[in-house]
């Protein structure tokens, strides 16, 4: 891989970081409720996904896995995991969380919920699949250059939960009341829902 490949790459690579997934979705609704530092440390359960997906996709597996009745599978479980996620914040009281005890209890959980989205996102497959490998040189040793665009995108994907979790910490300020609160619940549970039903439709090259 040139540096100008990788110069081309940044840009594309970042414009998918910051697209409003089910992952970025979900950062805002946890900063919102509890805080920029539990959405942005919650935020690496994503990141070890997408490492692990990065990891099969250098080893070849992922072109396995893509052409494969596991990618069917995948697709289900993501649509059937968000709709589930849609469903709890959609009758979520919204309760106030006023403790650092519940802020610390909630993290593991945090990071678990962005683990199984980002897995259980088809798209991610796609991109790791299909995007990723534009940039290989095929001249050249491919495991070096794979963790070189790996480790470029979950840099840039560190990012792009940073500024996700900034932007729903200060919606956050605007939650004060319960009943604000809800309804940004279930315009959140909505859309995870819009997504979760829009993972149906992907289909395999």
């Amino acid at each position: 891989m040139s540096t100008t490949a990788w110069l081309f790459f940044l840009p594309a690579c970042f414009a998918i970081n910051l697209a409003p997934g089910p992952n970025n979705l979900l950062s805002i609704n946890v900063a919102a409720r509890h805080g920029f530092m539990t959405a942005f440390l919650g935020g690496t359960g994503r990141l070890v996904a997408f490492a692990a997906m990065i990891a099969l996709a250098a080893t070849g597996l992922a072109v396995v896995l893509h052409a494969s009745e596991w990618f069917l599978a995948i697709k289900l479980a993501g649509a059937a995991y968000l709709i589930w996620l849609a469903i709890q914040l959609w009758r979520s009281d919204a309760p106030a969380v006023d403790t650092t005890q519940e802020q610390l209890a909630s993290l593991a959980r945090i990071a678990r919920q962005e683990f199984l989205v980002a897995a259980g996102n088809p798209k991610a497959i796609l991109v790791f699949t299909a995007f990723l490998p534009q940039f290989v040189d095929i001249g050249r040793p491919m495991l070096p250059q794979f963790a070189a665009l790996g480790m470029s995108f979950l840099v840039l994907e560190c990012v792009a939960i940073a500024l996700y979790s900034w932007a729903g910490m200060h919606l956050g300020k605007w939650l004060v009341r319960a009943r604000v609160r809800r309804w940004f619940n279930r315009c959140c549970g909505a859309f995870l829902a819009a997504i979760g039903l829009s993972f149906l439709l992907v289909r395999r090259a």
